[in-house]
């Protein structure tokens, strides 16, 4: 192993555990929110789903910066829009599988249909965020 391969284990490693703590974080904000909604608040899972994902897009943007891709400079609203637009794709792919689950099989726990979606839409997500949002860092 020659010393630049080495220098970039260690990087990568960082990275692909701050992907994964990130999406533990989106994932714990989303399934908490959805769980208070639907079973604290009484709100159908489908509409508690939409208000989870968002406060899970804030979450993650925040975790992915720091975690993930260790962005020192302050965050702009260009970023967050980038951030926004990957975020709501991947969403979109999630909430269809979710639905989907949930749809075809409407005995299905909320959160099992939520881990089912998360799994696929963490592709799309990472891909979105290496190529478009954080391409520089």
């Amino acid at each position: 192993m020659n010393r630049d391969t080495h220098d970039q284990a260690p990087s990568a490693a960082r990275h692909g555990a701050g992907f994964a703590a990130s999406g533990a974080i989106a994932f714990t904000t989303d399934a908490a929110v959805l769980t208070v909604l639907t079973r604290g608040a009484g709100i159908d899972p489908f509409s508690a789903r939409l208000i989870a994902i968002a406060c899970a897009m804030i979450a993650a943007f925040f975790a992915h910066r720091r975690l993930t891709f260790a962005v020192k400079t302050p965050a702009t609203r260009a970023e967050f829009v980038k951030f926004l637009g990957v975020a709501i794709t991947a969403s979109l792919v999630n909430y269809a599988i979710y639905a989907g689950i949930l749809l075809l099989r409407p005995g299905t726990e909320p959160v099992l249909a939520l881990l089912a979606a998360t799994a696929v839409a963490m592709g799309v997500t990472y891909t979105g965020l290496r190529l478009a949002v954080f391409r520089r860092h």
